[in-house]
């Protein structure tokens, strides 16, 4: 392998493959019809899923750019019934006060075609969850380090995660509980991590339902200067 010092620090060759524009087409175009497969399913079936299954997702979403590459992300992995219990139990008390309190009714009425309201079964009946942390912060030999665009960079990590267990032949949910001070809580995460997104993951039920609803055609979402 190929190194170079640049202003001071290595580097290594960046190699990869060329491939024709043709080529460029066809897998653009096959990644886009798999990944435009994808929906958010709320019904789990219970089989067990290896753990090096999961292992390969959080390491593909640990793949994504950040800011100063500090990773400020840490995933949990949850397949403890207790922990499950406790995390279901704390997001429906939030979400119930949501639903009743909190959100005005043109968000529940946006709500109504994709039919979800404050009970979250899934919590419990999924094999694994996933709970993602931003790290404010981070720590080295006992001393703070700063990161930098934290909310951005585990954003882009969390949008890996998701196409790599649609890719792996998964569902998931992607759940935002508000708040959700709770999961640091439960999990016992340190005050320099703030949970962010909670993903339950498993295998759809055999036979499952989801909305009958739309994505944005191209001439909505691009606009080419």
């Amino acid at each position: 392998m190929e190194k170079r010092i640049i202003e001071g620090f290595e580097h290594i060759r960046y190699e990869r493959p060329q491939i024709t524009p043709e080529e460029m087409i066809e897998k653009s175009r096959d990644f886009y019809l798999e990944i435009d497969r994808r929906r958010t399913v709320r019904e789990f079936d219970p089989r067990p899923i290896p753990i090096e299954v999961m292992e390969n997702i959080i390491l593909t979403a640990g793949t994504a750019p950040s800011g100063a590459h500090k990773q400020p992300w840490t995933f949990c992995l949850i397949s403890d019934p207790e922990i499950k219990r406790k995390i279901r139990q704390a997001a429906e008390e939030e979400e119930k006060i949501s639903y009743s309190t909190r959100m005005p009714d043109t968000w529940k009425d946006d709500l109504k075609p994709l039919g979800t309201n404050w009970e979250k079964p899934f919590l419990e009946e999924a094999p694994y969850l996933i709970v993602v942390f931003k790290q404010s912060f981070g720590m080295e030999n006992g001393e703070k380090v700063q990161h930098y665009y934290v909310s951005e960079s585990v954003g882009i990590a969390c949008g890996f995660l998701i196409a790599a267990i649609h890719h792996a032949g998964l569902v998931a949910v992607t759940h935002t509980p508000s708040p959700m001070n709770f999961l640091t809580k439960i999990l016992q995460r340190p005050a320099s991590e703030k949970p962010y997104i909670l993903i339950p993951v498993g295998y759809a039920k055999e036979e499952t339902f989801v909305p009958d609803i739309h994505r944005k055609p191209l001439e909505n979402i691009l606009k080419i200067f």
